[in-house]
């Protein structure tokens, strides 16, 4: 119950810039409050008037109608519209937040986090954040208020009558309670199930060529509707406790209700009050049961949105990326591994005391097969993995003393799995802090990587559209614009990743001449299994299971006849 408060008002919190427009909305529901009261006291105004046939007062009695609707209209418009203006904007800042926050989280949680998962808290959790802040107060101030005024004129025209209906406060407060904790634990379900509609979804969508090719549209879809089904379920429980609720209040009410006409009917009560009087103090305390019924909406989006709350806030929490690095140096590539050691959270050992020391402007290639950590060894360069043990060294420079952004900055990478954005092919090559790369810079590194061909050949050239994940480009033609990106970031460290793999070797024997004049004045490290590709670097590592097994130029190690050698007759195909 403590943690719930906690939440609800760190979630009120985000409310706070909006006050002008909740004393706007405060005044709204105030005036429509204030026409419900109203009602009442103008029943009894009238049966007054028409008993003593008082023709002056009865000719206002239209008037006042009118303008009793019009008071509640612009009520009713203040309050509504502003409350959904400090909706949408709540919406709109903590989505931001929580986008912010995905960008500055560490890869690890984007390993143990499905995809599906993480945008179904940035699109369906923040949308249910309104249940519990700017819906639930839009229902507690207007119905509140208007509970408050009825109750105000009921005591004001008998409080012993009155005390009946605040007797039963206390139990219609144990029903609200009681399903409030059923709700809560209903609506993390639904947003659990949500994320796992979401994911499945998303999964056939992007791998939508291996789902047609394998013949995988029928699993996908029994898929998709067991986890619909149990998302169904679970909402169906959840409206099931929701629409109890509510008349099992009203039922409580009217026995109070029930209580109150069979007392009031008795000439020892009545007593001195006129028939207009007790009319109307029945038709106020008849009138109690509907904002009363509203008021226990508010239960159902309260527990929806604290539970959406719960996993907002729990991922604003997280930590983010260590960056506690303050030195900025302008890099010349020379890399040092000093006992490296590199475990994973699940406890498997990726590197192990692993040492290396690479000079400036020479070109490395890491090879071995696929599971001996070369790719686990390169993140480590940008820090994508944080090491367990040992140090590496840019310049002499501790990697962890090196602000994030200036290091990466330093650092052009090309992995085997390119991803290019829906955007213009100009885009994707001159893309984050390259963005104010020219025209010329842009169409250069293009040429350099062999781009510029294709790249014209397109309907807009530098200016089309690439589509999703430019899935309408082969796979070398995606490789190209990657490469033609890191070739413009112009960095003193470049990694390849298989960089070449996906390409045909006629276009292969041209990215390997650009990559030659690339490779002049900085440093290189590649993870190839092509012979072309690593047969001319400086240094060859051989990497099994983490560790070094061998070390040196190509000959070198072909005249050990070793573990190298083994992989060359094999031409690297293990």
């Amino acid at each position: 119950m403590k943690q719930d408060f906690q939440i609800y008002f760190r979630l009120l919190a985000y409310l706070k810039p909006y006050w002008g427009y909740a004393v706007l909305v405060f005044i709204g529901f105030a005036l429509s409050a204030s026409t419900e009261v109203s009602i009442a006291k103008l029943l009894e105004f009238i049966i007054n008037a028409i008993q003593h046939q008082n023709h002056s007062e009865t000719s206002l009695f239209p008037f006042l109608v009118v303008l009793l609707i019009l008071v509640r209209g612009v009520g009713s418009f203040l309050g509504d519209y502003y409350s959904a203006v400090i909706s949408r904007n709540l919406i709109f800042s903590i989505r931001e937040q929580v986008f912010s926050k995905l960008l500055r989280l560490p890869p690890n949680y984007y390993l143990e986090n499905s995809s599906g998962h993480i945008t179904s808290k940035v699109l369906f959790n923040i949308q249910q954040l309104t249940a519990a802040s700017s819906e639930s107060v839009q229902i507690i101030v207007k119905e509140g208020l208007i509970t408050l005024g009825l109750l105000s004129y009921l005591v004001y025209q008998n409080w012993r009558l009155s005390l009946i209906i605040l007797v039963f406060g206390p139990l219609i407060g144990f029903v609200v309670r009681k399903a409030a904790k059923r709700m809560r634990k209903l609506s993390t379900q639904v947003q659990d199930t949500m994320g796992d509609v979401n994911h499945v979804v998303q999964e056939s969508i992007l791998g939508q060529t291996v789902v047609k090719g394998f013949g995988g549209q029928k699993l996908e879809e029994e898929r998709l509707y067991r986890y619909s089904q149990e998302n169904l379920k679970r909402g169906l429980k959840l409206l099931v406790v929701n629409v109890l609720n509510t008349p099992v209040v009203q039922l409580i009410m009217a026995i109070a209700m029930a209580i109150i006409m069979w007392i009031a009917l008795q000439p020892k009560v009545l007593g001195g009050t006129s028939a207009a009087e007790f009319i109307a103090f029945i038709t106020a305390a008849g009138m109690l049961s509907k904002p009363i019924k509203n008021l226990t909406t508010v239960n159902e989006k309260l527990q929806r949105g604290l539970a959406a709350a719960h996993s907002v806030f729990e991922l604003l929490d997280l930590p983010e990326e260590k960056n506690t690095g303050t030195l900025k140096p302008t890099l010349h590539g020379n890399v040092r591994f000093d006992n490296v050691n590199l475990v994973y959270p699940d406890g498997s050992h990726a590197i192990h005391d692993f040492n290396l020391n690479i000079k400036a402007g020479q070109t490395v290639a890491l090879v071995g097969r696929s599971g001996a950590g070369k790719t686990s060894l390169v993140n480590l360069l940008v820090r994508f993995q944080e090491i367990h043990s040992g140090t590496i060294e840019l310049d002499q420079h501790n990697i962890s003393d090196i602000e994030l952004n200036n290091l990466r900055g330093q650092i052009a990478m090309v992995n085997q799995q390119v991803f290019l954005f829906d955007r213009t092919v100009k885009d994707n090559i001159a893309y984050g802090l390259l963005q104010g790369a020219s025209d010329q810079d842009i169409i250069a590194a293009a040429k350099a990587a062999y781009a510029h061909d294709f790249i014209m050949a397109l309907p807009q050239g530098y200016d089309t559209v690439l589509g999703a994940q430019g899935l309408n480009l082969s796979g070398g033609q995606r490789q190209r614009i990657a490469i033609a990106r890191a070739i413009l970031k112009n960095a003193p460290i470049l990694i390849l990743d298989e960089a070449t793999s996906a390409l045909d070797n006629e276009s292969e024997h041209f990215i390997q001449k650009a990559f030659e004049q690339a490779m002049q004045e900085r440093t290189t490290i590649v993870i190839a299994h092509r012979l072309s590709t690593i047969e001319n670097a400086d240094i060859i590592v051989v990497m099994d299971r983490g560790r070094i097994v061998e070390q040196g130029t190509h000959q070198e190690l072909i005249a050990l006849q070793g573990a190298y050698y083994q992989l060359h007759q094999r031409n690297f195909e293990e």
